[in-house]
């Protein structure tokens, strides 16, 4: 009776995904094992780890920080990965950056000073594609105070409710902003480095690979300009697949206090002390980071002078326990080990093998049209999210392969990667595609979009996406210093 029960308790869909992908990952290795020609068994190894590695981020629900994890010490065995490689990978000024942003940001939200810079922002708006357009800008904004997607998808959401129920009879215009929200929310995040976790992931990828580290500033100055242009041209594309001319033309009045009280926080009159003080420190810290090469501060030391300032007792707004509780550590020892991982596969050979394979080998690549390899990279990118739901997932995979390809086929490694990264951005497809979209997929008392609602917005905004990264990569990015 006891194995009965035992065996009823496991559902027979998930022992067959498991049997399946355990037969799968056994022919990988053995392929890759025995018909790696031309690569020696250290890299053998080491891509058969990855490719296994990868099929269980694709189709288990294991947990991708143990399977990242798991695939760092297989490797360190096999000693195809030095075990100070992994360890030292959560020292890099990224991951510091990354914490001190979170505990920044944590400051920052304690306040409500988000919350009421939004209401600031769509309070002014007069028509529906000023509301639009407005909450664009105020999302945007936000990828340069609040690390991490889900994080600012977490803050949005009040703001997003205070509309909804201001706007609870006109059905459309509440479709198109649950639609905006998550959309501009993954698209700008673009904007800066500390955007998302893959970015950090690729700027440390693409250093250990090539020497060629983008930084704070040149991502700024990359990421900036495609943010606010993929954000308003998605906003201004979802308006108009979801609303009709009379929606467009009926003015809406949209109340500060409103979001507030959707919120639980104070949206008018003038500004708390503590609202204030991380007014100010934020507006410090990011005009360092700014200016970083005329001062020459990193990055990271300014974060960690303004995560100590905002967690001071004379000066702070949060207690440095709280903060660190918003810290996404698993995030973070999943960003160290597939970091690692990356520096196993470029040092291996195991990458350059399958560019190789993929671009004819050694300078046969370098025929390849940098428009159609940097185009290949890119629609690759942005279909990713269809099998690898995690963003830093992706590019963990994406971006070593993209790098040793690049190198082949005669294209610039760091502007092949960042193109790479800035069109895995996008992930509309699915409710399950992103955190910030599976968020307004399912708000309590409010109906928002269904799954064909996505799928039809993202087959006008995923070939729209591509063709904008492809234009910047091609024709702006080469002005702002990163020639392809």
């Amino acid at each position: 009776m006891q194995t009965t029960a035992v065996t009823a308790a496991v559902p027979s869909g998930a022992v067959i995904r498991y049997a399946l992908v355990a037969a799968a990952a056994v022919a990988v290795c053995a392929g890759i094992v025995l018909g790696a020609g031309g690569l020696g068994m250290t890299g053998r190894i080491t891509l058969a780890v990855f490719a296994v590695a990868t099929l269980m981020w694709m189709f288990t629900p294991v947990d991708d920080t143990f399977v990242a994890l798991a695939a760092g010490l297989i490797l360190i065995t096999v000693g195809a990965l030095e075990a100070e490689v992994l360890f030292g990978s959560l020292g890099e000024p990224t991951i510091w950056l990354l914490i001190c942003a979170f505990v920044l940001a944590a400051g920052i939200s304690r306040t409500g000073l988000a919350t009421r810079a939004a209401a600031f922002f769509v309070s002014g708006a007069r028509t529906v594609r000023q509301l639009a357009h407005l909450t664009t800008a105020a999302l945007v904004a936000s990828a340069f105070a609040i690390p991490a997607t889900s994080g600012r998808a977490a803050l949005a959401l009040p703001v997003f409710l205070a509309l909804a129920g201001a706007l609870r009879e006109r059905r459309r215009v509440v479709l198109a902003l649950a639609l905006i929200f998550p959309a501009v929310i993954l698209l700008s995040a673009v904007a800066t480095l500390i955007g998302a976790g893959a970015h950090l992931i690729t700027a440390e990828m693409l250093a250990q690979a090539t020497g060629d580290r983008i930084g704070f500033v040149q991502w700024l100055l990359l990421g900036t300009p495609l943010a606010l242009a993929s954000s308003h041209l998605t906003a201004e594309a979802v308006l108009l697949m979801t609303t009709t001319r009379e929606d467009r033309r009926t003015p809406v009045a949209i109340r500060a206090e409103d979001i507030g009280e959707a919120a639980g926080t104070r949206t008018t009159g003038p500004l708390t002390e503590h609202q204030q003080r991380s007014a100010a420190l934020l507006g410090v810290v990011v005009v360092l980071w700014c200016s970083e090469p005329l001062h020459g501060v990193p990055p990271a030391v300014v974060a960690l002078v303004g995560a100590i300032v905002s967690c001071s007792p004379w000066l702070g707004t949060v207690r440095m326990g709280d903060s660190l509780k918003t810290v996404p550590w698993s995030m973070l020892l999943f960003m160290a080990a597939t970091m690692a991982m990356g520096t196993a596969l470029t040092a291996s050979g195991a990458a350059a093998w399958i560019a190789g394979g993929l671009f004819g080998g050694g300078s046969g690549g370098r025929g390849t049209p940098a428009w159609l390899f940097i185009g290949t990279v890119v629609v690759v990118s942005a279909l990713a999210h269809l099998v690898l739901q995690s963003r830093s997932a992706r590019s963990s995979v994406l971006v070593p392969l993209v790098i040793a390809a690049a190198a082949a086929a005669g294209v610039s490694p760091a502007a092949a990667a960042f193109a790479s990264t800035a069109a895995a951005g996008f992930c509309l497809t699915l409710p399950s595609s992103a955190k910030p979209v599976a968020l307004f997929h399912q708000v309590e008392g409010v109906p928002t979009y269904t799954s064909r609602d996505l799928l039809r917005v993202s087959a006008v905004l995923a070939p729209l996406t591509v063709a904008l990264v492809l234009a910047f990569a091609l024709h702006v990015w080469p002005l702002l210093g990163l020639p392809v």
